[in-house]
């Protein structure tokens, strides 16, 4: 199947939709500590479903993991383990700044990380990146997604310094600017620990697409792989809360909380994250030689999409004319970025080096 650029980018911003939206499904948890309810929707995110559409959806997944080489399986897994710090951290730097500020902070760091450095792992940022038309032209993209992120961070600066304590809490009820910070940039660059387990997978993918899956889904027996890194650290680390907290007796029973919207919530909340990367590996598929593109797109759609529940939930309530205008600047110059990374790819899918 010919690279597709178009339908590449169109499903990085479905991946980038399910990402920015699937803290949604946490608000609509009641009673439960942070801990308990994301090692259930965790639970989702890193067994159920990758497991269960993997099994569907690629050909002899258990065969294929047995096949692949140890390396591979080995520095996947733990990638996945480094970016399950990110992923917990992540969680907190919601509650610190909300989606909006929170996931600019984060996925900046996110963006410039796991984008250049698998070409770099692959020995091919020399070569395809500098050494083509098309790769500097997604080279700038990137350099305008920053850009934008820099512009979303800027917002939320001006934000802290024109609402009052008691605005910053009426969407955000933890609101705290320098632990959201301090905790944002740690999770940042282990996030993009991600990137560096797809990558370490690609053996895995050609295994899988041997034994007849479709080359749209070669990824998900990957993300299989990567996910379980993930799912022991951050179950480790909610179980070590559980303990802490008292909070362990909430996955059975809690007097007056409502056990089975609470399992439902967290259960979407999780399925959600998770079609992200389902969203994302389809979308990496039809860029090519410059899959590694796919990162930016990703990252930059998050944004968006975080961006403008961030309006719908009311987060910019109460802020100036110069703070809207830095909320609308970063849109922009993020949809940018997505259409000039997407051009590059075309660049290269057409034949043009």
């Amino acid at each position: 199947m010919s690279p597709n650029p178009v339908l590449g980018v169109f499903l990085s911003w479905l991946a980038g939709l399910s990402a920015a939206s699937f803290y949604l499904g946490f608000r609509g948890v009641k009673g439960w500590a942070w801990e308990t309810y994301w090692l259930v929707g965790g639970l989702f995110s890193w067994i159920i479903a990758p497991w269960g559409l993997a099994l569907t959806m690629t050909s002899d997944l258990v065969a294929v993991l047995r096949e692949a080489p140890a390396a591979s399986l080995f520095w996947a897994c733990a990638f996945g383990v480094l970016w399950g710090f990110g992923g917990l951290t992540f969680g907190l730097t919601m509650r610190y700044l909300g989606m909006s500020l929170g996931m600019a902070l984060v996925l900046g760091l996110t963006a410039a990380f796991g984008t250049l450095l698998p070409p770099i792992f692959r020995g091919q940022f020399v070569t395809q990146v500098l050494g083509t038309r098309s790769g500097l032209v997604i080279l700038a993209g990137v350099a305008v997604c920053l850009t934008g992120i820099a512009f979303a961070g800027l917002a939320g600066v001006s934000k802290e310094r024109e609402l009052s304590d008691e605005q910053k809490r009426t969407s955000i009820k933890e609101f705290s600017l320098k632990r959201g910070v301090a905790v944002a940039l740690f999770s940042g660059v282990m996030s993009a620990c991600f990137a560096y387990g797809l990558a370490a997978g690609d053996p895995i993918k050609q295994i899988t697409v041997q034994h007849g899956t479709p080359v749209l889904w070669q990824g998900l027996p990957v993300l299989v792989v990567v996910l379980v890194g993930g799912f022991l650290t951050n179950f480790i680390w909610c179980v070590i809360l559980n303990v802490r907290n008292h909070t362990g007796h909430q996955y059975f029973q809690s007097s007056g909380v409502p056990m089975l919207p609470n399992y439902f919530f967290s259960a979407v909340a999780g399925t959600t994250w998770y079609m992200q990367f389902f969203f994302y590996t389809m979308g990496e598929t039809q860029m090519g030689a410059f899959r590694f593109s796919s990162w930016t797109l990703h990252m930059a759609s998050i944004i968006i999409f975080s961006t403008l529940w961030g309006i719908a939930l009311k987060e910019w309530k109460g802020v100036g004319t110069r703070t809207r205008w830095l909320v609308a600047l970063s849109l922009f110059v993020l949809v940018a970025s997505t259409v000039i990374v997407g051009y590059g790819n075309y660049l290269g899918a057409a034949g043009s080096r």
